[in-house]
């Protein structure tokens, strides 16, 4: 909680009409972060519209060059093109950014950060920090646990990813089909590539010359880079389903040493940011619409992988705009903020090192 005494930070958030933007205002609230001024910035057709935060209208502001000046903390989740422009010249303002696009995941000189996993790669910053993806977050809370007490050797994963992952305008879609499939009339997609009431698309972004889509491609090298397990083989598959919020994913483990159910649901218990939901006998098991608008990273369905020598099955479930996106960056800053990391940002960035 925010005491008198403590150090306000000025904070921008660049898409903040967008999902996660909105998102963001919501969690800073909710979590008292000390906040002295917020600058809401978005592209030219959202701005001069206002957004409540602490019982006050901000007005939102088109981002531009001079956005960031005098800002502390920059928030971003407008997407990549938007980052890779405006995420240098707030930096060299003095800004610290989390960036929540993939714009710099993969940088080597960009730190890749679950507070729950890896808080101390913070301090290896530039003034950029990466969000990871949301459906890689979800699986690395839950995984890196029993990480730790026995190394991961493979992981096989299928997810089954909302709508909202792909913005206001794919719930609106999924909305219209559902309509338009009940009434027998025909339906046209425009978002995704095929409908998607009532069906299952195994496709999320762009297909690559290895016929893996990139979705599947950032789960395997953003939880090698996070993890710090460059030798973990990952195989993923991501398919988006007909549900408005929340990811859930299918996850087969396997070990280096024998793991039991038991033992694993014991360490889960105790680890930061994960609730067990682990009770089939009477149907107790995470879902996607009991984690909508949830902190935690719920999972269940723990048992032996019958196929592999000590493996593990597990399904995992998370709100892929809360967990997934907004609050792991909010705890970013706010990880930084307990490490005292702010006098840092300032003089790294006036030295101008290279991002």
């Amino acid at each position: 909680m925010q005491n008198s005494g403590q150090k306000q930070f000025r904070v921008a958030i660049l898409g903040a009409t967008g999902m996660v933007g909105l998102q963001f205002i919501k969690i800073l609230e909710q979590r008292n972060f000390p906040v002295s001024e917020l600058r809401l910035l978005a592209s030219g057709r959202s701005a001069g519209g206002k957004l409540p935060f602490k019982g006050n209208d901000i007005i939102v502001e088109e981002a531009s060059a001079r956005s960031f000046e005098d800002i502390d903390i920059a928030l971003f989740s407008a997407g990549s093109d938007a980052s890779r422009h405006f995420a240098p010249l707030a930096v060299k303002q003095g800004a610290l950014v989390i960036d929540n696009s993939s714009a710099f995941r993969m940088d080597k000189n960009v730190p890749l950060v679950v507070p729950e996993i890896n808080p101390e790669d913070i301090y290896d910053h530039a003034g950029i920090i990466a969000n990871p993806n949301c459906s890689t977050i979800q699986m690395v809370v839950a995984l890196y646990p029993l990480h730790k007490v026995k190394p991961i050797k493979r992981i096989v994963v299928s997810t089954y990813q909302s709508v909202s992952g792909t913005g206001k305008a794919a719930i609106s879609e999924l909305d219209r089909q559902t309509r338009l499939a009940l009434e027998g009339k025909e339906v046209i997609p425009h978002v995704y590539p095929h409908q998607i009431a009532f069906n299952i698309l195994p496709e999320i972004d762009v297909f690559l010359d290895n016929a893996y889509t990139r979705e599947e491609w950032k789960m395997a090298e953003e939880t090698r880079k996070i993890m710090h397990a460059p030798d973990i083989g990952i195989s993923a598959t991501c398919a988006r389903v007909p549900v408005i919020n929340s990811h859930s994913e299918a996850v087969n483990v396997e070990f280096e040493e024998p793991f039991s159910p038991e033992e694993a649901r014991k360490i889960l218990a105790s680890a930061p940011g994960v609730r067990i939901l682990d009770e089939p006998a009477v149907n107790l098991y995470p879902q996607a619409i009991s984690a909508a608008g949830a902190d935690e990273v719920f999972v269940g369905r723990i048992r032996k992988d019958v196929s592999v020598e000590n493996g593990l099955v597990m399904w995992i479930v998370a709100d892929n705009i809360r967990k997934g996106a907004a609050l792991n960056a909010v705890q970013i800053a706010e990880a930084m903020i307990r490490q005292g990391q702010f006098n840092r940002v300032k003089e790294v960035n006036s030295h101008g090192k290279k991002l």
